[in-house]
């Protein structure tokens, strides 16, 4: 492969400005990060990239863990793999779908017929313009293709080290393809199934939300105490905030322990308003301390009464409708002429409005005890919706994953122990998550931008759908069965009796994005790019959403392969606003990352990035940008400093002693620096390279620039400029990492290819160099010539002031040490006259005469 970067002279002024316009595209012309697919597995590091939603704009956030990552990539890229890292675009889903609806001004509507002549508004008005499902996918499509330019340049000018000839999207044919092949061999396995129960429904948005989207925030409530009537006509108070839900009313529980009630279990009571008489049954969740003890459960008004429903098999009242209001009829068991009259009042409303009429019905029979007793709670809400769940009975796709299965569910907290986290207590999220999984995987959405479940049923002779599937072959996928035919049938037997009807759900996104590994590494498309992958070396997420990507990519790969779909997980943490909130466009706290390239420059940026531990959250901050900075003009300014003393000749031989001793220190920071980074310590990695540039830059230089220049000699410029000269070569290449753009231009002055091709420090290489050279000499001289720099500062003298004396007393083995880099203290210094003497303390201590 051809490389980047052809060997280019020193400029005049080196400068930060235009190295991204520079580079990327270099970079991308000379194939520097193209994957070579020919090499075996052993030889490959394969990333699962994280793909960014792209149904808005890139936030300081996406910028923070992308880098991170992107070191990683790099390291292990110098380290001589072949570096798999691709990038996926998240279009799947509710955020595309409302993006669309807004900028071009159109809604969805299944019941139209397809128009391919469409053009939507150029001024969209308020009211949207209905338009048919595939008009609507066509939309989705046109608007995505847009927003991943505008991510792709962004990603260029960061620097990632992306191999833009492997991109993927969550809803493009392949996606399509690999999550319905997935799902029908989950389907054949019996890991998915159908079927009708309660579930957590988003009235606004129409459709049903599983346990891993939910979020609790907190809202205004009210305990309404109302009385039912026991089969003695002995009044029973129970407290409820959804006292609007008391048609759907199917019992009254109690705790078997609760002694008020003992008399009571195994008998009825009828309800206020509607006269329906229920069982008063005994149940462990009821909570003797809250309230009166007595609970009315009903279909369903929270997730206990699921419960309640299901173990205590009691009878299903539905009353609340898709739409969040009261059904127009009521429930079978409320047919007396009072019960009917009473719903009338009800059908219709949503829940606040009947909670309101409910009320005044209570009051007006006596059956409302004091006025409501306002306070605050926590709701679960879909985490995109705006008002709280309900509970509907609905049909719906299930994917097994340990939620009802105790043996499953240990078997994925073992998968969970097998992968390696960085860092390590992440592990404890993944653990707490599969621990209190409430129920299977709801997978199906009642939506329609997102991979259609392929599936069919057949129509009996009325031409109504029943139970029976048809499924489509795997190579004939993806199909749309809203639109494409099922085989053996033609298109006219569509809703006909005897014919077929198509699945009208689509699958939930995380359903598909829990597929990455397949769709990026070509599962079922190009199975020898996947053998090559797959398993991928490494996960890189966020924290929030270890409990839905990570644990449900763990769950597919576990049932389609029997394996982990990754060796390390990587952890990233939030970014945090000055008020140590986390940063979130819902939150409008957000910092876009174009002006702070513009402002600091990728390099400086990507340094305050990959400064953070990982999966520590890490506040915003341009101060440590501006270090960044400071950083990278350092190494253009060291670098042309460092080739303008000329190269050393040929096999010149390193003699000095404090060439030797920053070799050696050189070698245990390699040796250090890639241990960290092997551990995915990239933060830590970074810490040891920078403290030894600065010393390197700061000391080391100035300690020998006299020598290199020629004042000690020849040998003695030889041996400081070989030194100068490997030292440079070793720390362009540890900071290449963090700093690519940077570093790519100081190595380009001095080296043919890219730093990033370049192989990786080998620290046997420069400690061979070192030969008996001892590190800490460096710290020695380094303390030495900051005494005497210190001491001309106080006297506010120039550091080419002369200097009478320096007087260095302390312990003999020190003394011994400043003794072999006397020569480089004393011209770096301009001393005249350096003097040991041996005393009894435990540091060096310097006397100054000016």
């Amino acid at each position: 492969m051809t490389t980047a970067s052809p060997h280019q002279g020193i400029p005049d002024k080196p400068t930060l400005d235009g190295l991204e316009a520079k580079w990327a595209p270099t970079w991308d012309e000379q194939g520097v990060y193209v994957f070579d697919r020919s090499v075996p597995r052993g030889q490959v590091y394969s990333i699962d990239t994280p793909p960014p939603t792209v149904s808005g704009s890139l936030h300081v956030g996406h910028v923070f863990s992308y880098t991170q990552t992107d070191a990683l990539a790099r390291f292990h890229r110098m380290r001589g793999k072949q570096v798999f890292y691709p990038m996926g675009w998240d279009d799947n889903g509710l955020p595309t779908e409302r993006r669309v609806q807004n900028y071009f001004g159109v809604r969805c509507e299944p019941s139209l017929p397809y128009d391919p002549g469409f053009t939507p508004p150029e001024n969209p008005g308020k009211q949207q313009i209905p338009v048919s499902r595939r008009n609507f996918i066509e939309l989705c499509e046109r608007l995505t293709l847009e927003d991943e330019k505008v991510f792709e340049d962004l990603w260029r000018r960061l620097g990632l080290s992306v191999d833009w000839g492997h991109t993927y999207q969550t809803i493009d044919t392949r996606a399509r393809a690999v999550s319905q092949r997935a799902f029908l061999r989950n389907l054949a396995r019996g890991e998915a199934y159908q079927a009708e129960a309660p579930t957590l429904w988003d009235v606004t948005f129409r459709t049903a939300v599983a346990q891993a989207e939910l979020e609790d925030r907190e809202r205004p409530s009210a305990y309404h105490h109302i009385l039912f009537r026991a089969e003695s006509d002995r009044a029973l108070e129970i407290a409820t905030t959804r006292p609007e839900l008391l048609p759907a009313c199917v019992a009254v529980v109690a705790h078997p322990d609760d002694e008020r009630y003992q008399d009571l279990f195994g008998t009825t009571a009828r309800t206020p308003v509607f006269g329906v008489e229920v069982p008063i049954l005994a149940h462990r969740l009821a909570d003797p301390e809250k309230g009166t003890g007595l609970v009315m459960v009903c279909t369903f008004g929270d997730t206990t009464d699921v419960i309640w429903w299901r173990e205590l098999d009691l009878a299903t009242r539905c009353v609340l409708g898709r739409d969040g209001r009261f059904l127009p009829n009521p429930p079978a068991a409320l047919d007396s002429e009072r019960a009917t009259t009473a719903y009338a009042q009800l059908a219709g409303a949503t829940a606040h409005t009947a909670r309101e009429r409910i009320v005044e019905l209570l009051r007006a029979d006596d059956a409302l005890v004091g006025e409501p007793r306002h306070f605050n709670h926590m709701v679960k809400f879909y985490e995109k919706g705006d008002k709280p769940l309900e509970i509907v009975t609905s049909r719906q796709w299930y994917l097994r994953n340990g939620g009802r299965d105790a043996e499953l569910r240990e078997h994925l907290l073992g998968r969970g122990r097998e992968l390696t986290w960085h860092p390590d207590h992440m592990h404890n999220r993944y653990q707490s998550w599969v621990e209190g999984l409430a129920g299977d995987w709801l997978i199906s959405r009642q939506r329609y931008f997102g991979v259609p479940v392929p599936v069919w049923y057949r129509c009996d002779a009325a031409g109504n759908p029943t139970d029976e599937l048809i499924v489509p072959a795997e190579d004939s996928l993806p199909v749309d069965p809203s639109s494409d035919v099922p085989p053996g049938f033609t298109g006219d037997q569509r809703d006909a009796p005897g014919g077929f009807t198509g699945d009208p759900d689509v699958m939930d996104t995380w359903a598909t994005s829990s597929l990455t590994p397949q769709i990026a590494g070509g599962w079922g498309f190009d199975d020898d790019l996947f053998a090559r992958v797959y398993p991928m070396d490494l996960r890189p997420q966020a924290h929030e959403i270890i409990r839905t990507w990570l644990f449900s990519t763990v769950v597919r790969s576990d049932l389609e392969h029997g394996q982990l779909p990754w060796l390390n997980a990587a952890i990233s943490g939030w970014i945090l606003d000055p008020d140590r909130k986390k940063m979130s466009k819902s939150k409008g706290n957000v910092v876009t990352p174009a002006d702070l390239l513009d402002q600091h420059g990728s390099d400086a940026v990507r340094y305050w990035a990959v400064s953070a531990r990982p999966g520590t959250d890490t506040a915003f901050e341009v101060a440590q940008m501006k270090i960044g900075r400071r950083l990278a003009i350092k190494v253009l300014n060291a670098t042309k400093f460092v080739l303008g003393l000329g190269a050393a000749a040929p096999g010149a031989a390193v003699t000095e002693p404090i060439d030797l001793a920053l070799l050696a220190r050189l070698a245990q920071v390699v040796e250090e620096s890639t241990a960290l980074l092997e551990g995915y310590d990239y933060a830590r990695a970074l810490e040891v390279i920078e403290r030894c540039f600065w010393a390197f830059c700061d000391d080391y230089v100035e300690l020998v620039k006299n020598r290199a220049y020629g004042d000690a000699g020849d040998a003695g410029a030889e041996s400081a400029r070989a030194t100068l000269s490997h030292a440079l070569s070793v720390l362009l290449r540890l900071l290449a990492p963090y700093l690519p753009f940077v570093t790519e231009e100081a190595w380009s002055w001095w080296q043919q290819g890219s730093v990033h091709r370049a192989e990786w420090p080998s620290a046997a290489q420069t400690r061979e160099l070192s030969g008996a050279g001892d590190a800490d000499l460096l710290a020695v001289a380094a303390e030495a010539i900051t005494a005497i720099r210190k001491a001309k500062s106080g006297a506010q003298l120039s550091m080419r002031a002369e200097v009478g004396k320096v007087t260095a007393r302390g312990p003999a083995a020190l003394l011994a040490e400043l003794q072999q880099v006397a020569p480089d203290v004393r011209s770096a210094g301009h001393v005249g006259e350096l003097i040991l003497e041996e005393a009894g303390s435990e540091e060096l201590a310097y006397e100054i005469v000016l």
